[in-house]
């Protein structure tokens, strides 16, 4: 079994900031995490990508969320973080943890957390 757990979630007026922190477990050894990503569901909408962070160090941003969001990794934690700033309205939505994780005597495979509410008011 694996997890990915989020947390940081929550309401802030427009123009503050939020921190999402998803961390990864498993029952058996974790051997490697190649993409952690975040992805956002808006209320009537479809899930959209939001930001990745591969374990080489290189990220990707979406456009919408250039200069205001940044993400990270604590590769030796297993965990990834997405620091929003400047959130907007248009940022309400549940974001998903996403990530491609190898545990022992299996290959790589994709999961997804359970999801984190994110609000924004104006």
């Amino acid at each position: 079994q694996v997890q990915l757990v989020e947390s940081g979630g929550g309401l802030v007026q427009s123009g503050g900031s939020l921190r999402l922190s998803c961390a990864a477990a498993a029952s058996l050894r974790i051997i490697g995490i190649n993409d952690m990503a975040w992805y956002r569901l808006p209320p009537g909408k479809q899930r959209e990508f939001v930001a990745r962070a591969h374990s080489s160090g290189r990220t990707m941003l979406a456009d919408s969320v250039k200069g205001r969001f940044t993400i990270s990794r604590d590769i030796g934690s297993k965990e990834v973080f997405l620091q929003m700033d400047e959130l907007e309205p248009e940022d309400t939505a549940v974001y998903y943890c996403n990530a491609n994780i190898r545990v022992e005597g299996r290959m790589y495979e994709n999961y997804w957390g359970q999801g984190t509410q994110v609000t924004v008011s104006s």
